[in-house]
Protein backbone atom coordinates (compact mmCIF):
# COMPACT_ATOMS: atom_id res chain seq x y z
CA UNK A 1 0.00 0.00 0.00
CA UNK A 2 1.27 3.34 -0.84
CA UNK A 3 2.53 5.98 1.96
CA UNK A 4 -0.54 8.66 2.65
CA UNK A 5 2.37 11.16 1.46
CA UNK A 6 4.05 11.08 -1.94
CA UNK A 7 6.99 12.52 0.52
CA UNK A 8 8.14 14.00 3.61
CA UNK A 9 7.56 17.66 2.59
CA UNK A 10 3.83 16.27 0.32
CA UNK A 11 1.62 19.27 0.25
CA UNK A 12 -2.41 19.57 -0.95
CA UNK A 13 -2.49 19.81 -4.55
CA UNK A 14 -4.54 21.83 -6.64
CA UNK A 15 -6.37 20.08 -9.10
CA UNK A 16 -6.81 20.84 -13.01
CA UNK A 17 -10.37 21.18 -12.92
CA UNK A 18 -11.18 21.63 -16.23
CA UNK A 19 -9.64 18.72 -17.04
CA UNK A 20 -10.97 16.74 -14.80
CA UNK A 21 -14.50 17.60 -15.76
CA UNK A 22 -13.60 16.55 -19.33
CA UNK A 23 -12.05 13.35 -19.17
CA UNK A 24 -13.11 12.05 -15.22
CA UNK A 25 -9.54 11.53 -15.25
CA UNK A 26 -7.07 12.21 -12.41
CA UNK A 27 -3.62 12.26 -13.99
CA UNK A 28 -4.10 15.93 -14.34
CA UNK A 29 -2.93 16.75 -11.08
CA UNK A 30 0.42 14.75 -11.37
CA UNK A 31 2.14 18.28 -11.55
CA UNK A 32 1.86 20.92 -8.72
CA UNK A 33 0.06 23.74 -10.32
CA UNK A 34 1.59 27.47 -10.19
CA UNK A 35 0.55 29.38 -6.56
CA UNK A 36 -2.07 31.61 -7.25
CA UNK A 37 -2.07 35.11 -5.62
CA UNK A 38 -5.64 34.97 -5.74
CA UNK A 39 -5.66 31.49 -4.00
CA UNK A 40 -3.41 32.55 -1.06
CA UNK A 41 -5.34 36.08 -0.34
CA UNK A 42 -8.22 33.49 -0.13
CA UNK A 43 -7.42 31.16 1.70
CA UNK A 44 -7.79 30.96 5.67
CA UNK A 45 -5.95 30.61 8.56
CA UNK A 46 -6.28 26.99 9.60
CA UNK A 47 -5.78 25.81 5.75
CA UNK A 48 -2.98 27.91 6.26
CA UNK A 49 -2.28 25.94 8.90
CA UNK A 50 -2.13 22.48 7.67
CA UNK A 51 -0.41 23.51 4.69
CA UNK A 52 2.46 24.35 6.95
CA UNK A 53 2.17 21.35 9.20
CA UNK A 54 2.27 18.54 6.24
CA UNK A 55 5.18 20.40 4.60
CA UNK A 56 6.81 19.63 7.98
CA UNK A 57 5.45 16.29 8.49
CA UNK A 58 7.77 13.18 8.18
CA UNK A 59 6.83 10.25 7.28
CA UNK A 60 6.77 8.49 10.64
CA UNK A 61 4.28 11.35 11.91
CA UNK A 62 1.61 10.14 9.05
CA UNK A 63 1.90 6.70 9.73
CA UNK A 64 1.24 7.58 14.04
CA UNK A 65 -2.05 9.93 12.45
CA UNK A 66 -2.91 7.51 10.39
CA UNK A 67 -2.99 4.53 12.89
CA UNK A 68 -5.00 6.43 15.63
CA UNK A 69 -7.50 7.35 13.44
CA UNK A 70 -8.22 4.17 12.52
CA UNK A 71 -8.03 2.62 15.69
CA UNK A 72 -10.76 5.42 16.88
CA UNK A 73 -12.92 4.43 13.68
CA UNK A 74 -12.47 0.71 15.18
CA UNK A 75 -14.06 2.65 18.27
CA UNK A 76 -17.09 4.50 16.53
CA UNK A 77 -18.13 1.98 14.37
CA UNK A 78 -18.05 -1.04 17.26
CA UNK A 79 -20.14 1.85 19.32
CA UNK A 80 -22.95 2.45 16.84
CA UNK A 81 -23.18 -1.12 16.26
CA UNK A 82 -23.58 -1.67 20.50
CA UNK A 83 -25.45 1.52 21.30
CA UNK A 84 -28.03 1.16 18.98
CA UNK A 85 -29.00 -1.94 20.32
CA UNK A 86 -29.18 -0.36 23.73
CA UNK A 87 -30.97 2.19 23.57
CA UNK A 88 -34.31 0.89 23.85
CA UNK A 89 -33.66 -0.64 26.80
CA UNK A 90 -31.90 2.72 27.93
CA UNK A 91 -35.53 4.15 27.30
CA UNK A 92 -37.72 1.51 28.96
CA UNK A 93 -35.54 2.22 32.05
CA UNK A 94 -37.15 5.23 32.11
CA UNK A 95 -40.47 4.42 31.16
CA UNK A 96 -40.20 6.32 27.91
CA UNK A 97 -39.68 3.33 25.16
CA UNK A 98 -41.93 5.98 22.91
CA UNK A 99 -38.87 8.32 22.84
CA UNK A 100 -36.40 6.02 20.66
CA UNK A 101 -38.33 7.73 17.69
CA UNK A 102 -37.73 11.18 19.08
CA UNK A 103 -33.91 10.64 20.02
CA UNK A 104 -34.09 9.01 16.15
CA UNK A 105 -34.74 12.74 14.72
CA UNK A 106 -32.67 14.63 17.66
CA UNK A 107 -29.97 12.56 15.85
CA UNK A 108 -31.13 12.81 12.39
CA UNK A 109 -31.23 16.16 12.29
CA UNK A 110 -27.70 17.05 14.06
CA UNK A 111 -26.37 14.77 12.08
CA UNK A 112 -27.55 16.43 8.95
CA UNK A 113 -26.56 20.09 10.28
CA UNK A 114 -23.40 19.63 12.09
CA UNK A 115 -21.02 18.92 9.11
CA UNK A 116 -20.81 22.17 7.69
CA UNK A 117 -20.11 24.28 10.36
CA UNK A 118 -17.45 21.71 11.50
CA UNK A 119 -15.94 22.25 8.11
CA UNK A 120 -15.56 25.67 8.64
CA UNK A 121 -14.29 26.03 12.39
CA UNK A 122 -11.42 23.27 10.41
CA UNK A 123 -10.75 26.30 7.94
CA UNK A 124 -10.94 28.89 10.52
CA UNK A 125 -9.08 27.49 13.09
CA UNK A 126 -7.38 24.12 12.57
CA UNK A 127 -7.35 20.53 12.26
CA UNK A 128 -6.09 20.00 15.29
CA UNK A 129 -8.69 22.52 16.97
CA UNK A 130 -11.78 21.06 15.42
CA UNK A 131 -10.69 17.49 16.06
CA UNK A 132 -10.41 18.35 19.30
CA UNK A 133 -13.79 20.19 19.38
CA UNK A 134 -15.19 16.75 17.91
CA UNK A 135 -13.74 14.63 20.31
CA UNK A 136 -15.22 17.18 23.22
CA UNK A 137 -18.74 17.11 22.05
CA UNK A 138 -18.68 12.80 21.63
CA UNK A 139 -17.35 12.64 24.98
CA UNK A 140 -19.92 14.62 27.02
CA UNK A 141 -22.58 13.22 25.07
CA UNK A 142 -21.47 9.78 25.93
CA UNK A 143 -20.88 10.92 29.85
CA UNK A 144 -24.14 12.55 29.79
CA UNK A 145 -25.75 9.51 28.89
CA UNK A 146 -24.14 7.13 31.14
CA UNK A 147 -25.20 9.41 33.93
CA UNK A 148 -28.61 10.51 32.59
CA UNK A 149 -31.56 10.38 35.63
CA UNK A 150 -34.25 10.66 33.26
CA UNK A 151 -35.29 10.43 29.47
CA UNK A 152 -35.15 14.00 29.19
CA UNK A 153 -31.16 14.14 30.26
CA UNK A 154 -30.39 11.12 28.22
CA UNK A 155 -32.48 12.57 24.68
CA UNK A 156 -30.82 16.06 25.10
CA UNK A 157 -27.26 13.87 25.42
CA UNK A 158 -27.75 12.85 21.51
CA UNK A 159 -27.05 16.49 20.51
CA UNK A 160 -23.48 16.46 21.83
CA UNK A 161 -23.05 12.85 20.85
CA UNK A 162 -24.14 13.36 17.17
CA UNK A 163 -22.24 16.70 16.93
CA UNK A 164 -19.17 14.60 17.58
CA UNK A 165 -19.52 11.60 15.48
CA UNK A 166 -20.59 13.19 12.54
CA UNK A 167 -17.89 15.53 13.08
CA UNK A 168 -15.52 13.36 13.64
CA UNK A 169 -16.48 11.43 10.69
CA UNK A 170 -16.06 14.46 8.50
CA UNK A 171 -13.19 15.65 10.08
CA UNK A 172 -11.78 11.91 8.70
CA UNK A 173 -12.28 13.07 5.11
CA UNK A 174 -11.21 16.50 5.26
CA UNK A 175 -7.35 14.86 6.98
CA UNK A 176 -7.51 12.43 4.44
CA UNK A 177 -7.63 15.29 2.06
CA UNK A 178 -5.18 17.07 3.15
CA UNK A 179 -2.54 14.40 3.51
CA UNK A 180 -3.13 12.57 0.60
CA UNK A 181 -3.44 12.98 -3.74
CA UNK A 182 -6.20 12.60 -6.09
CA UNK A 183 -4.61 9.25 -6.71
CA UNK A 184 -4.57 8.00 -2.97
CA UNK A 185 -7.05 9.82 -2.06
CA UNK A 186 -10.49 7.40 -2.58
CA UNK A 187 -8.00 4.66 -1.11
CA UNK A 188 -7.30 6.60 2.53
CA UNK A 189 -10.87 7.90 2.56
CA UNK A 190 -11.93 4.56 2.25
CA UNK A 191 -9.64 2.75 4.84
CA UNK A 192 -12.10 4.43 7.89
CA UNK A 193 -15.11 2.11 6.64
CA UNK A 194 -12.66 -1.22 7.02
CA UNK A 195 -13.96 -1.79 10.48
CA UNK A 196 -17.50 -2.28 9.12
CA UNK A 197 -16.30 -5.72 8.31
CA UNK A 198 -16.20 -6.97 11.63
CA UNK A 199 -18.48 -4.89 13.52
CA UNK A 200 -21.53 -5.62 12.00
CA UNK A 201 -21.17 -9.22 12.99
CA UNK A 202 -19.78 -8.80 16.46
CA UNK A 203 -21.89 -5.67 17.67
CA UNK A 204 -24.76 -7.53 18.94
CA UNK A 205 -23.07 -10.35 20.98
CA UNK A 206 -21.12 -7.08 22.94
CA UNK A 207 -24.45 -5.85 22.97
CA UNK A 208 -26.12 -8.57 24.56
CA UNK A 209 -23.04 -8.86 27.43
CA UNK A 210 -23.46 -5.38 27.99
CA UNK A 211 -27.01 -4.81 28.65
CA UNK A 212 -27.47 -5.87 32.52
CA UNK A 213 -25.44 -2.80 33.38
CA UNK A 214 -26.44 -0.57 30.25
CA UNK A 215 -24.96 2.76 31.76
CA UNK A 216 -21.24 1.24 30.96
CA UNK A 217 -22.16 0.56 27.64
CA UNK A 218 -22.30 4.30 26.95
CA UNK A 219 -19.68 5.83 29.26
CA UNK A 220 -16.91 2.87 28.56
CA UNK A 221 -16.88 4.92 24.93
CA UNK A 222 -16.22 8.40 26.75
CA UNK A 223 -12.92 6.74 28.38
CA UNK A 224 -12.02 4.31 24.93
CA UNK A 225 -12.30 7.27 22.30
CA UNK A 226 -10.02 10.08 23.88
CA UNK A 227 -7.33 7.61 24.80
CA UNK A 228 -7.51 6.17 20.49
CA UNK A 229 -7.34 9.98 20.12
CA UNK A 230 -4.02 10.90 22.17
CA UNK A 231 -1.64 9.53 19.30
CA UNK A 232 -3.36 11.60 16.58
CA UNK A 233 -3.66 14.69 18.78
CA UNK A 234 -0.22 15.03 19.68
CA UNK A 235 1.14 14.30 16.60
CA UNK A 236 -1.01 17.21 15.26
CA UNK A 237 0.24 19.46 17.84
CA UNK A 238 3.81 18.37 17.77
CA UNK A 239 3.89 18.99 13.95
CA UNK A 240 2.57 22.32 14.42
CA UNK A 241 5.19 23.32 16.82
CA UNK A 242 7.75 22.46 14.73
CA UNK A 243 6.37 24.51 11.86
CA UNK A 244 6.21 27.17 14.13
CA UNK A 245 9.67 27.05 15.01
CA UNK A 246 10.75 26.91 11.04
CA UNK A 247 7.85 30.29 10.60
CA UNK A 248 5.90 28.17 8.48
CA UNK A 249 2.67 29.10 10.38
CA UNK A 250 0.63 32.06 9.04
CA UNK A 251 0.32 35.11 11.76
CA UNK A 252 -3.42 34.97 13.69
CA UNK A 253 -5.78 36.68 12.01
CA UNK A 254 -6.94 37.84 15.02
CA UNK A 255 -4.20 38.81 16.92
CA UNK A 256 -4.13 42.54 17.77
CA UNK A 257 -7.54 43.17 16.99
CA UNK A 258 -10.25 44.30 19.99
CA UNK A 259 -13.47 41.89 21.25
CA UNK A 260 -15.67 43.53 19.04
CA UNK A 261 -13.12 43.45 15.83
CA UNK A 262 -12.51 39.57 16.58
CA UNK A 263 -16.25 39.20 16.49
CA UNK A 264 -16.79 41.00 12.98
CA UNK A 265 -13.70 38.56 11.21
CA UNK A 266 -15.36 35.39 13.03
CA UNK A 267 -18.49 36.36 11.33
CA UNK A 268 -17.62 36.54 8.10
CA UNK A 269 -15.06 34.06 8.62
CA UNK A 270 -17.34 31.64 9.85
CA UNK A 271 -20.01 32.42 7.36
CA UNK A 272 -22.29 32.61 10.17
CA UNK A 273 -25.07 33.53 8.69
CA UNK A 274 -25.01 31.58 5.81
CA UNK A 275 -24.42 28.69 7.73
CA UNK A 276 -27.21 29.48 9.91
CA UNK A 277 -29.22 29.54 6.60
CA UNK A 278 -28.19 26.19 5.83
CA UNK A 279 -29.09 24.65 9.03
CA UNK A 280 -32.34 25.94 9.36
CA UNK A 281 -33.21 25.21 5.73
CA UNK A 282 -31.88 21.74 6.59
CA UNK A 283 -33.56 21.18 9.47
CA UNK A 284 -36.81 22.55 8.94
CA UNK A 285 -37.18 20.33 6.03
CA UNK A 286 -36.17 16.98 7.55
CA UNK A 287 -38.41 17.58 10.38
CA UNK A 288 -41.50 17.20 8.98
CA UNK A 289 -40.10 14.46 6.81
CA UNK A 290 -40.14 12.44 9.94
CA UNK A 291 -42.27 13.90 12.02
CA UNK A 292 -45.48 14.20 9.67
CA UNK A 293 -46.33 10.77 9.67
CA UNK A 294 -47.45 10.83 13.80
CA UNK A 295 -48.31 14.57 14.03
CA UNK A 296 -52.37 14.88 14.36
CA UNK A 297 -53.30 15.70 10.67
CA UNK A 298 -50.32 13.94 8.89
CA UNK A 299 -49.14 16.52 6.16
CA UNK A 300 -52.30 19.15 6.52
CA UNK A 301 -50.44 19.93 10.21
CA UNK A 302 -50.22 23.87 10.23
CA UNK A 303 -46.88 23.35 11.63
CA UNK A 304 -45.74 20.78 9.13
CA UNK A 305 -46.44 22.88 6.66
CA UNK A 306 -44.84 26.07 8.75
CA UNK A 307 -41.90 24.51 8.90
CA UNK A 308 -41.28 23.25 5.26
CA UNK A 309 -42.54 26.97 3.74
CA UNK A 310 -40.05 28.46 6.25
CA UNK A 311 -36.96 25.80 5.48
CA UNK A 312 -37.69 26.22 1.51
CA UNK A 313 -37.24 29.81 1.80
CA UNK A 314 -34.05 29.60 3.58
CA UNK A 315 -32.93 27.21 1.47
CA UNK A 316 -34.13 29.40 -1.79
CA UNK A 317 -32.08 32.33 -0.19
CA UNK A 318 -28.75 30.39 0.96
CA UNK A 319 -27.12 30.33 -2.62
CA UNK A 320 -27.93 33.74 -2.92
CA UNK A 321 -26.65 34.55 0.02
CA UNK A 322 -23.11 32.73 -0.63
CA UNK A 323 -22.52 34.08 -4.25
CA UNK A 324 -22.70 38.01 -2.50
CA UNK A 325 -18.98 38.75 -2.23
CA UNK A 326 -19.72 41.40 0.03
CA UNK A 327 -22.61 39.57 2.61
CA UNK A 328 -20.31 36.07 2.38
CA UNK A 329 -16.76 37.06 1.48
CA UNK A 330 -15.86 33.95 3.28
CA UNK A 331 -18.56 31.87 1.80
CA UNK A 332 -19.15 28.07 2.82
CA UNK A 333 -19.92 27.04 -0.60
CA UNK A 334 -18.64 29.34 -3.11
CA UNK A 335 -20.11 30.47 -6.31
CA UNK A 336 -17.00 28.36 -8.45
CA UNK A 337 -18.86 25.23 -7.13
CA UNK A 338 -21.96 26.37 -7.56
CA UNK A 339 -21.22 26.82 -11.28
CA UNK A 340 -19.18 23.11 -11.70
CA UNK A 341 -20.92 20.90 -13.48
CA UNK A 342 -18.63 17.88 -11.53
CA UNK A 343 -19.59 18.94 -8.39
CA UNK A 344 -23.58 19.52 -8.98
CA UNK A 345 -23.50 16.19 -10.38
CA UNK A 346 -21.43 14.37 -7.93
CA UNK A 347 -24.28 16.13 -5.68
CA UNK A 348 -27.21 14.32 -7.54
CA UNK A 349 -25.65 11.15 -7.59
CA UNK A 350 -25.50 10.92 -3.87
CA UNK A 351 -28.37 12.22 -3.56
CA UNK A 352 -30.62 9.64 -5.24
CA UNK A 353 -28.37 7.17 -4.19
CA UNK A 354 -28.87 7.22 -0.92
CA UNK A 355 -32.48 8.47 -1.31
CA UNK A 356 -33.04 4.58 -3.60
CA UNK A 357 -31.49 2.96 -0.79
CA UNK A 358 -33.61 4.64 2.42
CA UNK A 359 -36.77 4.64 0.21
CA UNK A 360 -35.91 0.23 -0.96
CA UNK A 361 -34.01 -1.21 1.69
CA UNK A 362 -33.59 0.44 4.71
CA UNK A 363 -35.57 0.80 7.41
CA UNK A 364 -38.48 -1.72 6.74
CA UNK A 365 -36.38 -4.51 4.62
CA UNK A 366 -36.17 -5.98 7.93
CA UNK A 367 -39.94 -5.35 8.96
CA UNK A 368 -40.34 -7.34 5.02
CA UNK A 369 -38.04 -10.36 5.99
CA UNK A 370 -39.58 -11.15 9.67
CA UNK A 371 -43.21 -10.52 8.55
CA UNK A 372 -43.30 -11.32 4.76
CA UNK A 373 -40.68 -14.01 4.62
CA UNK A 374 -41.01 -15.60 7.61
CA UNK A 375 -37.23 -15.07 8.88
CA UNK A 376 -35.88 -14.99 12.14
CA UNK A 377 -34.26 -12.26 13.88
CA UNK A 378 -30.97 -13.61 13.50
CA UNK A 379 -31.62 -14.57 9.58
CA UNK A 380 -33.16 -10.98 8.46
CA UNK A 381 -30.83 -9.39 10.59
CA UNK A 382 -27.73 -11.05 8.50
CA UNK A 383 -29.24 -10.40 5.15
CA UNK A 384 -29.78 -6.81 5.76
CA UNK A 385 -25.94 -6.29 7.19
CA UNK A 386 -25.30 -7.81 3.84
CA UNK A 387 -25.01 -4.40 1.99
CA UNK A 388 -22.89 -2.72 4.62
CA UNK A 389 -20.16 -5.92 4.38
CA UNK A 390 -20.54 -5.72 0.28
CA UNK A 391 -20.56 -2.08 -0.04
CA UNK A 392 -17.43 -1.75 1.94
CA UNK A 393 -15.34 -4.24 0.04
CA UNK A 394 -16.42 -2.70 -2.89
CA UNK A 395 -15.46 0.59 -1.93
CA UNK A 396 -12.03 -0.38 -0.91
CA UNK A 397 -11.72 -2.18 -4.60
CA UNK A 398 -12.74 0.84 -6.49
CA UNK A 399 -10.35 3.08 -4.77
CA UNK A 400 -7.32 0.64 -5.75
CA UNK A 401 -8.64 0.72 -9.32
CA UNK A 402 -9.15 4.76 -9.13
CA UNK A 403 -5.30 4.40 -7.85
CA UNK A 404 -4.26 2.11 -10.97
CA UNK A 405 -6.00 3.54 -13.68
CA UNK A 406 -6.57 7.14 -12.81
CA UNK A 407 -9.84 7.27 -13.25
CA UNK A 408 -13.36 7.31 -12.02
CA UNK A 409 -16.47 7.81 -14.05
CA UNK A 410 -16.23 4.48 -15.62
CA UNK A 411 -16.60 3.23 -12.10
CA UNK A 412 -19.94 5.59 -11.51
CA UNK A 413 -21.52 4.20 -14.74
CA UNK A 414 -20.86 0.90 -13.81
CA UNK A 415 -22.17 1.42 -10.18
CA UNK A 416 -24.86 2.97 -11.37
CA UNK A 417 -25.89 0.08 -13.82
CA UNK A 418 -25.33 -2.69 -10.88
CA UNK A 419 -26.94 -0.74 -8.35
CA UNK A 420 -30.08 -0.53 -10.57
CA UNK A 421 -30.10 -3.97 -11.14
CA UNK A 422 -30.26 -4.94 -7.68
CA UNK A 423 -33.13 -2.54 -6.94
CA UNK A 424 -34.83 -4.03 -10.41
CA UNK A 425 -34.18 -7.47 -8.80
CA UNK A 426 -35.72 -6.77 -4.91
CA UNK A 427 -38.84 -5.68 -6.84
CA UNK A 428 -39.05 -8.75 -9.08
CA UNK A 429 -38.55 -11.13 -6.25
CA UNK A 430 -40.49 -8.82 -3.70
CA UNK A 431 -43.22 -11.86 -3.30
CA UNK A 432 -43.71 -14.23 -0.52
CA UNK A 433 -41.50 -17.18 -0.43
CA UNK A 434 -38.44 -15.84 -2.58
CA UNK A 435 -35.72 -17.73 -2.11
CA UNK A 436 -33.39 -16.19 0.63
CA UNK A 437 -30.54 -16.83 -1.78
CA UNK A 438 -32.14 -14.41 -3.89
CA UNK A 439 -32.98 -11.66 -1.71
CA UNK A 440 -29.02 -12.31 -0.20
CA UNK A 441 -27.96 -11.54 -3.86
CA UNK A 442 -30.16 -8.32 -4.29
CA UNK A 443 -28.41 -6.79 -1.61
CA UNK A 444 -24.74 -8.03 -3.20
CA UNK A 445 -25.66 -6.35 -6.22
CA UNK A 446 -26.83 -3.61 -4.41
CA UNK A 447 -23.90 -3.16 -1.88
CA UNK A 448 -21.31 -3.45 -4.90
CA UNK A 449 -22.86 -1.12 -6.67
CA UNK A 450 -23.21 1.18 -3.90
CA UNK A 451 -19.75 0.87 -3.83
CA UNK A 452 -18.45 2.06 -7.19
CA UNK A 453 -21.00 5.01 -6.82
CA UNK A 454 -20.29 6.63 -3.66
CA UNK A 455 -16.18 6.74 -3.52
CA UNK A 456 -15.90 7.97 -7.42
CA UNK A 457 -18.87 10.39 -6.86
CA UNK A 458 -17.17 12.14 -3.56
CA UNK A 459 -13.62 12.18 -5.25
CA UNK A 460 -15.46 14.00 -8.52
CA UNK A 461 -16.73 16.58 -6.39
CA UNK A 462 -13.03 16.96 -4.46
CA UNK A 463 -11.13 16.74 -6.92
CA UNK A 464 -13.18 19.56 -8.88
CA UNK A 465 -12.50 21.57 -5.46
CA UNK A 466 -9.21 24.04 -4.12
CA UNK A 467 -7.88 23.00 -1.19
CA UNK A 468 -9.44 26.13 0.54
CA UNK A 469 -12.85 24.66 -0.98
CA UNK A 470 -12.45 20.87 -0.44
CA UNK A 471 -13.70 20.85 3.32
CA UNK A 472 -16.54 22.46 2.30
CA UNK A 473 -17.11 20.24 -1.03
CA UNK A 474 -16.71 17.44 1.26
CA UNK A 475 -18.79 18.34 3.89
CA UNK A 476 -21.96 19.48 1.29
CA UNK A 477 -21.32 16.24 -0.30
CA UNK A 478 -21.86 14.34 2.95
CA UNK A 479 -24.88 16.96 3.79
CA UNK A 480 -26.69 16.04 0.35
CA UNK A 481 -26.43 12.25 0.99
CA UNK A 482 -28.10 12.59 4.79
CA UNK A 483 -30.68 14.24 2.91
CA UNK A 484 -31.30 12.19 0.60
CA UNK A 485 -31.87 9.17 2.75
CA UNK A 486 -34.52 11.52 4.71
CA UNK A 487 -36.65 12.14 1.94
CA UNK A 488 -36.26 8.31 0.65
CA UNK A 489 -36.68 7.10 4.52
CA UNK A 490 -39.81 9.53 4.64
CA UNK A 491 -41.36 8.74 1.07
CA UNK A 492 -40.88 4.82 2.40
CA UNK A 493 -42.63 5.33 5.82
CA UNK A 494 -45.27 6.97 4.13
CA UNK A 495 -46.01 3.96 1.49
CA UNK A 496 -45.19 1.35 4.57
CA UNK A 497 -48.17 3.03 6.52
CA UNK A 498 -50.27 3.67 3.97
CA UNK A 499 -50.20 0.37 2.01
CA UNK A 500 -48.84 -2.51 3.82
CA UNK A 501 -49.93 -1.87 7.26
CA UNK A 502 -53.50 -0.90 6.27
CA UNK A 503 -53.51 -3.89 3.82
CA UNK A 504 -52.53 -6.19 6.16
CA UNK A 505 -54.73 -5.31 8.72
CA UNK A 506 -57.85 -4.96 6.78
CA UNK A 507 -57.45 -8.68 5.52
CA UNK A 508 -55.59 -10.42 8.43
CA UNK A 509 -58.14 -11.62 10.62
CA UNK A 510 -57.85 -11.38 14.67
CA UNK A 511 -57.14 -15.18 15.93
CA UNK A 512 -54.17 -15.15 13.33
CA UNK A 513 -52.41 -11.84 14.61
CA UNK A 514 -49.76 -11.54 17.76
CA UNK A 515 -49.79 -9.16 20.06
CA UNK A 516 -46.30 -9.10 21.34
CA UNK A 517 -46.52 -6.56 24.36
CA UNK A 518 -43.20 -4.21 24.69
CA UNK A 519 -42.67 -3.16 27.96
CA UNK A 520 -43.72 0.49 28.23
CA UNK A 521 -42.89 1.13 24.66
CA UNK A 522 -45.43 2.19 22.37
CA UNK A 523 -47.98 0.71 23.80
CA UNK A 524 -48.65 -3.10 21.67
CA UNK A 525 -47.95 -3.86 17.85
CA UNK A 526 -49.58 -6.31 15.54
CA UNK A 527 -47.04 -8.89 14.06
CA UNK A 528 -48.25 -11.07 11.50
CA UNK A 529 -47.76 -14.79 12.46
CA UNK A 530 -46.97 -17.98 9.93
CA UNK A 531 -50.00 -19.60 10.22
CA UNK A 532 -51.20 -21.07 7.39
CA UNK A 533 -54.01 -18.37 6.95
CA UNK A 534 -51.61 -15.59 7.36
CA UNK A 535 -49.18 -17.43 4.52
CA UNK A 536 -51.98 -17.68 2.38
CA UNK A 537 -53.17 -13.95 2.42
CA UNK A 538 -50.03 -12.84 2.22
CA UNK A 539 -49.08 -15.01 -0.63
CA UNK A 540 -51.91 -13.25 -2.19
CA UNK A 541 -51.02 -9.81 -1.17
CA UNK A 542 -47.51 -9.42 -2.18
CA UNK A 543 -48.23 -11.52 -5.59
CA UNK A 544 -50.55 -8.99 -6.81
CA UNK A 545 -48.46 -6.20 -5.15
Amino acid sequence: MASPAKEPGFQFQDPDVSEVERVGSLDAIESPPQADAKEDETEQAGTKKIEAITSSWSKWGLIVAYISLMLMANSTSLEVQVTSIMTPYATSAYSAHSLVSTISVIQGVVNSVIKPPMSKVADVFGRLESFSLAIFLYTIGYIQQAASTNVQTFASAQIFYSAGSQGLQILQQIFAADTTDLLNRALFSTIFDIPFLWTVWAGSPIAQRILPDWRWGYGVWAIVLPVLSAPLLLTLFLNQRKARRAGLLPVSPYQGKTVFQVVKSLWFDLDFFGLLLLAAAISLILLPLTLAPRASGGWTNGSMIAMLVIGGVCLFVFPFWERSSRLAPKAFFPKELFQNRTVLAGLAIGFFYFMAFYLSVFPYFYSYLLIVQNKSITSAGHITQTFSFTSTLSSLAVSFLIKYTAHYKYFITLGACIYLTGMGLMYRYRTYGAPTSTLVACQIAIGIGGGLLNVPAQLGVQASASHQQVAAATAIFLTIVEIGGACGSAISGAIWSSNMTQGVKGKVIGGDIDETRRGEREGTEAVVSATPRNQGFLFRWFKKA
